[in-house]
């Protein structure tokens, strides 16, 4: 899923009890996985599915990260609300910025989901393929790994999404306002003034919170899809059953996942010197603590109802255009001699 999660994406070993499970458990000659699709196919695969269900869920984190920006380190009933809950603030995200406005940042996010994702199936493949995800713990473990190596390779892309996600007019602006015109422009712009390093600011919140929230997903989600089949509320290994299931293990994650990710969009959206560092922040546990000191606990789970409502959907669609597309691709026919 995504968390995403930003978003979370899910993994092959979230699914399996379903019809025609993607994932394997043993290497086939030739060093795929017995699905018939080899790890560098699952990158692709991974990161296209990734793309498709970023398009229907990227009004629902443009919603979050105004959300978790509102109020920044200030004290609760200090400050104007101009985004109150999910479904008001995406009606105000409408009135400021056109219904366009549930579509910023998507050119990015794509971007970063395309990287994440692919990156996260592929060393996730890789394990699988290996018999890693045998051991015990190690299917949780190997998806945690994994998980922190595409939020490191996606980082730039999620400051970018952040930074235009952010963008509004001033009358509800909420945080920094990076004004810039593109997605090119801001990547032009950060590496002009900052350099490579610049692209990376923000990483240290971005790969605990993919780590955690995948492996909270691992550990959960299976489990809930099997507790909704138990129920009988929909038949087992139906698609209904695994969006209960991820609306279900949605809670745990998002409760989860949630602190990190208000740091993470903190770190990210933060106003920099001339030297790159922080204005606001001096990095991760700096921001966990001034954000709990003064905006309270609570202040770690703003926007957490767009977290949640994010997760089944964005899991499910990423599950379900990654498995029709490993579909497409064993149906492929051989090439000839």
């Amino acid at each position: 899923m995504a968390a995403g999660t930003g978003t979370l994406a899910p993994f092959p070993a979230a699914l399996p009890e379903f019809p025609c499970p993607p994932q394997s458990r043993a290497p086939s000659p030739q060093g795929s996985p017995a699905g018939g699709v080899p790890p560098a196919a699952d990158l692709v695969l991974g990161a296209a599915a990734g793309c498709m269900a970023c398009v229907l869920t990227n009004p629902l984190e443009v919603v979050k990260t105004r959300l978790q920006l509102q109020g920044e380190l200030r004290a609760p009933g200090t400050y104007p609300r101009p985004y109150r809950g999910v479904l008001r603030a995406a009606g105000a995200v409408c009135r400021a910025d056109g219904l366009r406005g549930l579509q910023k940042g998507l050119a990015a996010g794509l971007l970063y989901q395309g990287l994440m994702n692919g990156v996260r199936f592929y060393c996730y493949s890789c394990a699988l393929a290996a018999g890693w995800t045998g051991w015990p713990g190690g299917t949780v473990v190997a998806g945690a790994v994994a998980g922190a190596v595409g939020a490191f390779v996606g980082s730039p892309a999620y400051l970018v999404k952040t930074h235009l996600q952010a963008q509004t007019l001033a009358a509800v602006a909420v945080g920094h306002q990076h004004n810039h015109e593109s997605i090119s422009g801001a990547f032009e712009s950060i590496y002009r003034q900052h350099g490579v390093a610049g692209l990376w600011r923000g990483v240290t919140g971005a790969v605990p919170r993919v780590a955690v929230g995948s492996a909270a997903q691992l550990a959960t989600f299976a489990s809930a899809k099997d507790w909704v089949c138990e129920h009988q509320w929909f038949g087992e290994g139906s698609w209904a059953a695994v969006l209960a299931g991820g609306m279900v293990s949605g809670v745990a994650v998002a409760v989860t996942m949630t602190p990190f990710d208000v740091v993470s969009t903190r770190l990210y959206n933060q106003p920099v010197d001339a030297d790159g560092a922080g204005k606001l922040y001096r990095g991760f546990w700096d921001c966990f603590v001034q954000i709990s000191s003064k905006e309270g606990l609570l202040g770690l789970y703003k926007g957490i109802g767009a977290v949640y409502l994010r997760l089944g959907p964005h899991t499910v669609l990423s599950l379900f255009f990654w498995d029709e597309l490993r579909k497409m691709v064993q149906q492929q026919p051989p090439p000839g001699p």
